[in-house]
């Protein structure tokens, strides 16, 4: 019975992948690296965070080729604890010299990235005991571009095909593609994964037949005489697929060893911290981004399953995800965010001919430019003005939270409709004459600084040691996770901190908050 069980699930997974590798033989694997990295430089938070900054400039050194003797490779090599096999030979140098020849960018910007999304990958991965190396996958399939899709139709950071995304439970409608949802996909990612490795007991292996297709593994088996080994079924597999582990092979070193090839962090401003609230009725991120004064592009990047810009609650409940400072204000204007234009919004009707032509179509018709809520008769008497210079990394939302306003309020005090700030524009800022000079004070700090005034606000409402640093458990945290946010915080650190027993660490909630370590 196991064996037969084991051959239909084998000849359901060939049939979804021989078709699709049936046409990429033509494909170079190095073809479709170099279109991953042009498309994952042309995301919003990417292109805004490496023009922001003039300090990035100075870590996309040309300074990266191979020069490094065979011996110094295998000994580092071998000193990365994992499972894995990795294995060097002449295919896996010459995909390191490719990385390194063509990584200027991509690594450094991979590097920022990763502190977004290398935890939800470790996490998945390390709660079904799979080897935390497998979390570099993505980054050969679609260089951690959530949106990337190959010539052929595969989507998302994981690159699923729609008929593997269906089976493993993806949604994908005209509305939602869950092969591009960061979490859903790598949840999905890893049951493959981990199925493929329970055909073959072998990761290498299992990386293959995620390439191609178990069929065509299988396959170069019999044709070697039942060798179970990658490099000895070599010759036999798909003409891309061998290309395929030693490019993994090639990208695992890699990351380990980026100092030694002179590869340093960027700094990308996509949010670490972030939560999710659920949409229960038809909502635009439009609508959102007007509101709350957030940019389009940024909800488009946090919520890149959502394929038309429209979230159909009214169906059932979806996630939005915010930057968690804007969960409070989302929570305060819910109501007013669902009617917001909703007539003028959702009265758009355009044909759908292609998921391509139609977002394409759809952002040349939508009419970005609506005129906000009218303005509240405000009563400033008591009242005194801050006058706040817009700085690098401020938004509305950000503002509003440091100076106890609205979105609302600073927008109508400006006269401002747009969301657009520049850098040196003076803001006008309505505070109680009593805390003047409180506010006056924050408006001269640093990002930093701000952010941590406003977190210890919130501690002080809820009646907290302010002697302690806390943190608000989110979707996706747990205790490993939450240390690897802090500096000198290991998770054993927070369940003796928080006395926290086993049984206690499992019944952990969202919104629930702990404390991290004592102030200095």
């Amino acid at each position: 019975m196991k064996k037969l069980k084991l051959f239909l699930f084998l000849l359901i997974i060939s049939s979804l992948s021989s078709n699709l590798f049936a046409q990429t033989n033509t494909t170079s694997l190095e073809t479709q690296t170099t279109a991953n990295i042009d498309s994952l430089l042309s995301g919003w938070y990417v292109k805004t965070s490496l023009n922001k900054y003039e300090k990035n400039k100075d870590i996309f050194s040309d300074e990266h080729y191979f020069d490094i003797a065979d011996s110094v490779v295998i000994e580092r090599m071998k000193k990365i604890a994992t499972p894995m096999i990795l294995s060097y030979n002449p295919q896996v140098r010459a995909w390191i010299e490719l990385y390194l020849k063509n990584g200027k960018y991509l690594i450094p910007t991979i590097m920022g990235l990763s502190e977004y999304y290398f935890p939800m990958f470790e996490e998945e991965l390390m709660a079904n005991n799979m080897p935390v190396e497998l979390k570099y996958l993505p980054i050969i399939e679609s260089g951690l571009n959530p949106r990337a899709v190959s010539i052929l139709g595969a989507t998302g950071i994981w690159q699923f095909i729609y008929t593997t995304g269906k089976i493993y439970g993806l949604e994908i409608n005209s509305y939602i593609d869950e092969r591009r949802d960061p979490m859903k996909s790598t949840k999905a990612a890893v049951s493959y994964l981990k199925d493929l490795y329970d055909i073959f007991g072998d990761w290498n292996l299992a990386l293959a037949g995620y390439n191609c297709g178990a069929r065509n593994v299988n396959n170069a088996i019999i044709r070697s005489g039942g060798k179970t080994d990658f490099w000895e079924i070599y010759q036999f597999l798909p003409r891309e697929t061998r290309s395929y582990v030693p490019a993994f092979i090639a990208i695992t070193y890699i990351m380990n060893y980026t100092e030694e090839h002179n590869f340093y962090a960027a700094t990308i401003e996509l949010p670490i911290n972030t939560d999710t609230v659920m949409i229960t009725d038809t909502l635009h991120l439009m609508q959102v981004s007007e509101v709350l004064g957030l940019p389009i592009d940024q909800l488009r990047d946090l919520n890149p399953q959502y394929k038309i810009d429209i979230i159909p609650g009214h169906i059932k409940p979806y996630p939005l995800r915010l930057p968690i400072e804007s969960i409070t204000a989302y929570l305060m204007n819910e109501d007013k965010i669902y009617d917001y234009k909703d007539s003028v919004i959702f009265s758009q009707k355009f044909v759908v001919k292609n998921t391509n032509t139609y977002q394409q179509k759809y952002n040349q018709n939508y009419n970005y430019s609506y005129t906000p809520p009218p303005c509240p008769d405000y009563d400033l008497s008591g009242k005194g003005q801050v006058i706040y210079s817009v700085k690098s990394g401020d938004n509305f939302s950000f503002i509003a939270e440091w100076f106890d306003v609205s979105v609302t309020d600073v927008k109508c005090w400006n006269n401002l409709k747009s969301n657009k700030l520049d850098i040196g524009q003076k803001l006008i800022i309505y505070v109680p004459m009593k805390k003047l000079s409180y506010y006056q004070g924050i408006a001269n700090q640093p990002f930093e600084q701000k952010q941590q005034i406003a977190s210890d606000r919130k501690v002080q409402q809820q009646n907290l040691d302010p002697n302690y640093i806390y943190y608000t458990i989110k979707s996706g945290d747990n205790l490993y996770s939450i240390a690897q946010k802090f500096d000198g915080v290991t998770h054993e650190d927070l369940m003796k901190i928080n006395s926290f027993s086993d049984e206690d660490v499992s019944k952990l909630q969202i919104g629930q908050v702990i404390k991290i370590k004592k102030k200095h």
